[in-house]
């Protein structure tokens, strides 16, 4: 498995049998153009995008991607079913607790805490669904669990017992999301991650600019800590 951050919450995942794209926020992401990615590079050969939830930082260049290569899109039935509307055409829904099989690999919607909604041209803010983690199994691949945008809750520790990820995808860039010392303690207090790599972090001024106050709080831990630069890859 190759799991490529593309900053912020975005991530390029590759197996034997998919390519993935989590989350792909790149057209306005400015760490992903001062990394000088390319997206037709990054979305090259996509087979699936997988989407936690609807805020735009989040659905990000989803619509066109689709549209390019044909993925398949995932994401939650209010989400997915507006993303219809908007011209994708292979879309696969779900909700909180579903597991959905993709070939090679399942996804299955976990609980996040956070929102969930997208601001039109007429100012009025529309609700898409609840915010969601994604956990994925895949058949020759170690577990990977994306939690989305959340704060810590305690109920992460059936999370873990449910599915016992290997790697931990966790946002940790304070003010919308749970900042670098309480995502440690919720990794190490309700998870077993081998590695954990933090994301949404330094694309914005108003949230943290590096992963240090994450790292610093996972000095100790048995899991161990990834944090390449945007466009670098994690093997595992």
């Amino acid at each position: 498995m190759k799991i490529t951050w593309l900053g912020h919450a975005a991530f390029r995942i590759e197996t034997a049998k998919a390519k993935i794209l989590i989350d792909p926020f790149l057209t306005y992401n400015s760490s992903f153009a001062a990394a000088g990615l390319d997206i037709k590079d990054v979305a090259s050969g996509v087979t699936h995008i997988l989407l936690t939830h609807g805020h735009g930082d989040h659905v990000g260049d989803t619509v066109q991607i689709a549209k390019d290569t044909g993925a398949v899109v995932l994401a939650n039935a209010d989400l997915a079913s507006w993303l219809g509307t908007k011209g994708v055409e292979k879309l696969e829904m779900g909700n909180t607790g579903g597991t959905v099989g993709l070939g090679g690999f399942s996804a299955t919607f976990t609980n996040a805490l956070h929102s969930s909604a997208q601001i039109t041209e007429d100012g009025v803010s529309h609700a898409l669904g609840n915010p969601n983690g994604l956990m994925l199994h895949f058949d020759d691949e170690p577990t990977l669990f994306h939690m989305g945008d959340t704060d810590i809750f305690s109920d992460m520790a059936l999370i873990n017992e449910l599915h016992q990820p290997d790697i931990g995808i966790v946002p940790i860039g304070d003010r919308f999301t749970m900042g670098g010392a309480v995502a440690a303690l919720a990794c190490q207090r309700f998870f077993n991650f081998k590695t954990a790599i933090p994301c949404h972090y330094g694309t914005f001024p108003i949230i943290d600019q590096t992963p240090e106050k994450f790292v610093a709080g996972m000095e100790g831990s048995k899991t161990a800590v990834a944090a390449p630069k945007v466009g670098e890859s994690v093997s595992a």
